[in-house]
């Protein structure tokens, strides 16, 4: 490691790499040196001119955004020459700027606020009328007012460095210089509200947010996103128990500040006009509303008489329920209901990679492992629509550390512009193709395998023999869709195995089996759509159903649940990555309830309480730390809103891992599942409709 660099910043000695900016050295002692252009991860612009710092023996003041620290260097970071520059820096910047703090939405927010507050430029000598553009909407979620823009280029950056897209960029030059898209009049691209977020001004608006509130006026409360796996934080603005916006701007969580179309938008379908928000009990063949009492009364008596005449019950659960949710269930069909047909959608082979990882120690990748790690592979996935934190991460990686990346995909994917190596091949050839980059993987020092669905069962099998065979470290990533499509297999959602991946010992029916089986009495489904696109439901077994929206499967069902979503409960789920999140209740939605409530009352309602146990969200994650393998992790990471890696049983897994039934949804980023119909954001971008 090179030796550190001593330098003196207001009269404090700091020691930092060499090559280190001055406004980061600065950072490190807590001093700050503002800047709008400036914005870490990002390539340097030097265009704003407020982080103009005075360094001794250099005849005029400095750029610290673009100064590297040397040697014995002294800083000065607040003297009367520097507020003066400052002051006389935002006195241009407020040339044109309209001053519509009171309407702006970036009001309170607002780093040009905060700099004209602490300089004190209050007066003009401009006295020129201001040049006024009319604002411009350039898809239904960015807007964009050309008067507020201080031309930062933050914006411009992170949708080309950052997200690979490219969509915005600079018109003209000079003084009439002006951000525009790509398409002249509207975005077309990933809809993220990256831009947004990074704006440090009022320029670009959330088409979602605009005039509806105050950032003081809202509670901020942060939880995980319910749509794809990648295990986003999203901070969701509550107000009047209202959900008014989803950004990570404090940059918790594993996704630092990123945040795709679904985590900062696709919140909408909580308060969708075809919500649930009574129980369903059908009555002469149509669904009638009924209390809350009526309906748990008539399900306990339906379940209880089946499992009391041995009937076949079966239970298929859900990818996008909690941890708790998860574990609670398949306790209550094995211990209360005495049935083994347990299922839900499985859409990775998590069990055939655990079970080949058998005997390795920290073989699987997290998050950050896809930032730091010299050498990445993508195998048979497009992630940047179907997993864009992965995606996001591994391109920073690309940016920062210089990282190789190889893709071996059917079609062109994102990875492509700045792959060492990108190889085509048909659905399933994946290994073939990887098998001719041998020679350029064995002089990485480190790898990480990121593959999809189409490789499953023995593939799996064979790539980590294939990365056994390199002779260094490898880390794996098995892809699953929805936000606990992991949790839902730790916690034992499946026929073959108990949670933790123990085997059960028992037979039982897949969930497709469970829909086209003539002969099953009963099917409690808790947050599934297995009757979606129309597929015939085998026999006329009574349907119990847990769910949001009266979907295929609801439309089906004999009793109806008024589920709350994700963003209604409180527990934890587990991404694609193997870490543990906490959900946080933000809202509650008139009617519903959480499915573990649901499921805690059905149980009580069947004298089950003593054999099945408490179904608080606490109590049952207790339990699954004192009896799931992997689960057993510190309380307080979790409970303070960080991430925990689960360490999964490390031994074979002597089952039948049915990768037959593996099968991905290949969900984009304007898609999810069938959550992502109630959506009005998604269906509202052109990108969307291009994409359905």
């Amino acid at each position: 490691m090179a030796e550190l660099v001593s330098l003196t910043i207001d009269g404090r000695t700091v020691q930092v790499p060499p090559g280190t900016l001055v406004i980061d050295a600065a950072k490190k002692i807590g001093v700050e040196v503002p800047a709008f252009c400036y914005y870490e991860g990002l390539s340097l612009q030097a265009a704003c001119r407020m982080c103009l710092v005075e360094v001794e023996k250099m005849p005029k003041l400095m750029a610290g955004c673009t100064l590297p620290v040397a040697e014995g260097m002294v800083v000065r970071t607040e003297t009367p020459t520097i507020a003066k520059a400052r002051k006389s820096t935002l006195e241009f910047l407020l040339t044109n700027h309209p001053l519509d703090c009171p309407v702006c939405d970036k009001g309170g927010e607002c780093e040009l606020q905060d700099m004209v507050f602490r300089y004190g430029a209050g007066e003009s000598r401009y006295t020129e009328i201001k040049h006024h553009v009319d604002e411009k909407q350039w898809s239904p979620v960015v807007y964009f007012d050309a008067p507020r823009c201080i031309l930062c280029y933050r914006c411009v950056r992170i949708c080309d460095e950052g997200m690979g897209v490219g969509a915005l960029g600079v018109i003209n030059r000079g003084v009439v210089s002006e951000i525009a898209p790509n398409k002249t009049d509207h975005l077309e691209c990933d809809e993220c509200g990256m831009c947004i977020d990074i704006c440090p001004v009022g320029a670009l608006t959330s088409g979602a947010y605009r005039y509806k509130t105050r950032p003081w006026e809202m509670q901020h409360v942060g939880t995980i996103c319910t749509h794809c796996s990648n295990g986003c934080k999203t901070t969701l603005g509550v107000r009047n128990n209202e959900i008014m916006r989803g950004d990570n701007r404090d940059q918790s969580g594993v996704n630092g500040e990123f945040l795709c179309i679904k985590g900062r938008y696709a919140f909408d379908f909580y308060h969708h006009q075809e919500r649930l928000q009574s129980p369903l009990v059908r009555k002469n063949g149509k669904l009638e509303p009924v209390s809350w009492k009526e309906a748990l009364e008539a399900a306990a008596a339906r379940l209880k008489a089946a499992r009391d005449a041995g009937s076949k019950i079966g239970v298929i659960g859900s990818t996008r329920t909690s941890n708790e949710e998860n574990f609670y269930l398949q306790k209550f069909a094995r211990l209360g209901l005495g049935t083994n047909h347990i299922d839900h959608h499985r859409t990775g082979d998590v069990v055939t990679l655990l079970d080949a990882l058998s005997g390795q120690k920290d073989a699987l990748a997290t998050t950050a492992d896809l930032y730091e790690k010299p050498a990445i592979v993508v195998l048979g996935a497009d992630l940047a629509l179907e997993h864009p934190l992965l995606s996001f991460q591994i391109r920073a990686n690309f940016r920062h550390h210089q990282a190789r990346v190889y893709a071996v995909t059917e079609k062109p994917v994102r990875e492509d512009k700045y792959a060492a190596a990108a190889i085509r091949c048909d659905a399933a050839g994946e290994l073939a193709a990887l098998e001719t980059l041998r020679e350029k993987l064995a002089n990485e020092p480190e790898l990480v395998i990121v593959f999809g669905d189409t490789v499953k069962g023995d593939a799996v099998r064979k790539l980590v023999a294939f990365g056994s065979s390199l002779g260094k470290p490898v880390k794996y990533v098995a892809l699953v869709d929805y936000s606990n499509s992991r949790g839902a297999m730790d916690m034992g959602l499946v026929p073959e195995l108990l949670p933790g991946y123990r085997p059960s010992g028992q037979t039982g029916m897949s969930a497709g089996e469970m829909v086209a089986s003539g002969d099953l009495d009963m099917l409690y489904i808790v947050g599934a759509n297995p009757l979606e696109g129309g597929q015939p439901l085998g026999g006329k077994p009574f349907v119990i159903v847990h769910e949001m929206f009266l979907t295929e499967t609801a439309q089906a069902a004999d009793i109806v649940f008024p589920a709350s979503s994700a963003y209604e409960k409180n527990g934890t789920v587990t991404s694609v990555t193997g870490e543990v999140q906490q959900l946080k209740k933000a809202v509650q939605a008139m009617g519903t309830k959480p499915d573990l409530e649901i499921l805690g009352l059905l149980v009580r309602e069947m004298g089950l309480a003593a054999q099945i146990g408490p179904w608080t969200p606490d109590k049952v994650f207790q339990e699954i730390r004192e009896t799931v393998p992997g689960y057993n992790m510190p309380l307080p990471v979790i409970a303070t809103g960080g991430a925990v890696q689960t360490a999964p049983v490390n031994g074979r897994i002597e089952v039948d891992a049915r990768p037959d039934l593996v099968r991905s949804s290949r969900d984009g980023l304007f898609t999810s599942g069938t959550l992502g119909r109630y959506s009005k954001v998604l269906n509202s971008v052109v990108e969307g409709r291009h994409h359905t």
